[in-house]
This record gives structure tokens, sequence and C-alpha cells, in this order.
């Protein structure tokens, strides 16, 4: 399938460009930038080109990834030029503009689909991730995008581009623009905030984390939504009356409206139960990660960097709060806690499985007559690092002390594997090593 990226060389335009390619796709990206492009380009092995339409005219499917206060001019270039049958998209935070002007300019025939995956580019594939469809009508490529986006196990979500501005005027501008004034707060008061989480529970901490989350983020990006979403004007004024209101209660000691408020407002936020279980989960979960790596010191594990995707394998040597040492054969590596996860058992075995090398080996074993020799197959298979057993040959003869036979297991081991432990294993079935 033959797909355009329009705006592919950074941020989430790149982020589709890269996951649809990895899924059987012929990708274009374009970008204004010739020499970044091409970089970008055969580094995750696209097509690229600067002309917006050339890379529309030959598409199934047109991505516009462009900054917000760009899509409408790109629409209006690139939309007339596609062809028919084909699938218009476009993936800004804001719905109404986008989505009335690519019904405008869009040839008949051409299907139009206005997008708002709800994440970053930091992410590494779409399971559990919200992606918002705001349809004038379901068409043909709407069935198919939605399955494909089901398929990937992404959560959808179907509304009018109207209610997802609205929507979108709480939950991106609201909450961003009070994070960014918090962080700006701190930063004009000169707070250590490394000092500041030694002073803190765990939920500052997290908090913190989830404000620098939004402030790390695209800077213009955050001022565009800030002002190109209509509603966002109304949503500011209310927050500033909030504040004001609030500011005027502690002022004048007034306790019982400050409390009345409060109340009232956890109870609008309903189910108050279920937050506190998600938050309590949250912290739960960065807890047991290092204490998990805290009982692993001296043992193998295995790390993945959470943006580079790397993995990597070896004995922890040492952890801080801060940063980890890990010994991979003969080298030391640094890492730094908050950007690596830990790697599940079974993580770390399929991984070795699929990187690693493999080692195959006969063993010839002696038991008794009575002995199973599938069963004890399984057995060997279910032992750490070996990939697969069989029983290749079972043998009575003269060389065969009566009431025993002779087994022959085949098995593979990754290579980093002791076959020793399958043979403890058959010696501790009573058997004796030919």
């Amino acid at each position: 399938m033959q797909v355009a990226v329009i705006g592919g060389t950074r941020g989430l335009g790149n982020w589709i460009a890269n996951f649809l390619q990895n899924r059987g796709c012929q990708v274009t990206i374009t970008g204004r930038n010739s020499l970044m492009g091409k970089t970008i380009a055969k580094k995750i092995g696209v097509n690229y080109t600067s002309n917006n339409v050339e890379a529309v005219s030959k598409a199934e499917i047109v991505v516009l990834a462009v900054p917000i206060d760009a899509t409408v001019k790109t629409i209006k270039e690139v939309a007339p030029h596609m062809s028919e049958g084909s699938l218009l998209v476009d993936v800004t935070s804001v719905k109404e503009k986008p989505a009335e002007v690519m019904h405008q300019h869009a040839p008949e025939g051409v299907e139009v689909l206005p997008t708002h995956p709800m994440f970053g580019p930091r992410v590494r594939s779409l399971e559990g991730q919200v992606v918002v469809l705001t349809p004038q009508e379901e068409g043909k490529w709407y069935h198919k995008v939605f399955d494909f986006l089901e398929n990937e196990q992404a959560r959808v979500l179907v509304t009018t581009p109207e209610l997802h501005d609205r929507m979108m005027s709480v939950v991106q501008g609201l909450t961003h623009f009070a994070y960014i004034s918090i962080a700006s707060a701190i930063e004009r008061m000169q707070v250590d905030v490394k000092e500041s989480r030694k002073f803190a529970s765990p939920i500052y901490s997290l908090m913190l984390d989830m404000i620098a989350r939004i402030v790390a983020q695209n800077p213009y990006l955050c001022y565009s939504i800030q002002t190109q979403n209509r509603y966002i004007p109304e949503i500011h004024e209310t927050f500033l009356e909030t504040f004001q209101d609030l500011r005027s209660m502690i002022n004048q000691k007034n306790q019982d409206e400050f409390v009345k408020t409060m109340s009232a407002a956890a109870k609008h936020l309903d189910d108050l139960e279920s937050a506190l279980g998600r938050s309590d989960k949250a912290i739960s979960a960065l807890n047991a990660e290092v204490t998990n790596l805290k009982n692993s010191v001296g043992k193998e594990v295995g790390l993945r960097h959470m943006y580079s995707g790397k993995v990597h394998i070896g004995i922890l040597e040492s952890l801080s709060p801060d940063f980890l040492t890990l010994k991979e054969n003969k080298k030391v590596t640094t890492l730094k806690l908050s950007n690596i996860e830990v790697l599940s058992y079974e993580e770390l075995q399929a991984w070795k499985m699929s990187n690693l090398p493999l080692k195959t080996f006969d063993v010839s074993v002696v038991l008794p007559e009575s002995s199973q020799p599938e069963i004890i197959s399984c057995t060997i298979n279910s032992l750490e690092g070996v990939v697969e057993s069989e029983v290749k040959d079972v043998y009575q003869g003269e060389q065969i002390q009566e009431g025993f036979k002779s087994i022959t297991f085949r098995y593979q081991v990754i290579s980093t594997t002791s076959n020793k432990k399958v043979e403890e294993l058959l010696v501790g079935f009573g058997g004796i090593i030919r």
C-alpha cells in the first residue's frame, strides 16, 4: 500500500512513517529540509521527496502531520491532487477547522478521516493508546482504519470534530496550561527540584514527572494547541477565576468555603476509589521495579532502553537511586534508571532465542524400563535456556541391562546456557549417562 506522510521527517509524522513501513506499507515522507529528509528516509527505509503534490498524487493514503498552524494551508495545497478512491487523514490536535477544510478541498471520491492520535512519538506501539476518529460519514476506508487500529490493540474513540475540540480544551488546553504554569513558577522561584524530591512523598515525584513530560514536549505544538482551539479562551478564563476565588479564600482565612469548594471538586471528579487505585498502582510500579533490581544485584538481568529500544543483558553489579551498572561480557555499562525497563523472565528468554545462537546436543541415558520418554522430554524443555527437546531414540538390547532402556534426547539451548543442567536433571531421574 502506498502511503504519503506529509511532514514525516520529525515528531509524530516520523513515528507514523516508521510504524507503517514496519507494517509493510510503501511509505514516502516529505519535509522542507531535503538533506534531513533524505537522511531520515534512508535511516528508516522509506522514500523522500520535497514535493508534497508529487507524494500525494501517487498515494492511496495521505497522512498530514504538519504543525497545526500549517495544516489548513497544506490541505489546500495537496487535497486537490489526490486520486479517486484514496484516503486523506490529518493527525493534528484540533479537528473542527481541518475537518471543514478537508471536506471542502478533497475531490469527489476521496474519503476524509480527521484523526487525533492521543500520544506522542515516544511510544513504542499502539497497544493501549487512544486514537480519536471524527468521520463525517463511515466509508470503506473508515472501516479499514478502525479494524487496523483495533488489531494493533489501540483504544479507538469515534466522535465529532466539535465534541473532540471541546474535550481537548480540557484534556489538553486546561491541563497543559496548568502544568506549564506550575513548571514556570518553580523555575521563577529557582527551586532546586532534585533537592525538593528528597523532602517529598512518591506522589510529588510522580506529579513532577507528569509535569516534566508536558513541558518537555515541542513548545511550538503546545502553543498551537493553546491558540488554535476556539474553546480554550473560555477554559483559561474559568481557570483564572477559580484560582482567584481559591486565593481569596486563603487570604481571608475562609476555611469553610475552601473545604466546601475542594469537597465539591472531589465529588465531581467521580469514582475517587478508582482514581486512587490507579495512582496507587503507578506509585507501586515505580517502587516494585527498584525493589526487583535491588534483589537482582549479582544476578543476570535484561534491561530495555525505553527510547532507543536497545536491550542490555548482563550481571547487575550495583544500584544507586538514579543509576545502575551492568557488566555485559567484559564491558561495564552505566544506565539511568528512569530510562530503562526491566524485562520479565519470559521477555528475556524470548529476546535470547531471537538474538543469540543456539546449540544442539544429543544425550543418551539409561533409565528404568517404566520411564516415560515424552514426559522426561517435556521436563527438559521446561529448563531455563532450553528452547526445544525431543526423543530421538529408545533402545533395549544386549548392551542394556534387563529392566532398563536407553533413551536418546536431542535438545537445543541458547548459547549462553550450559548443557550440564540437562544431564543433572537426567541423573536426578535415576539415569546413567552413556
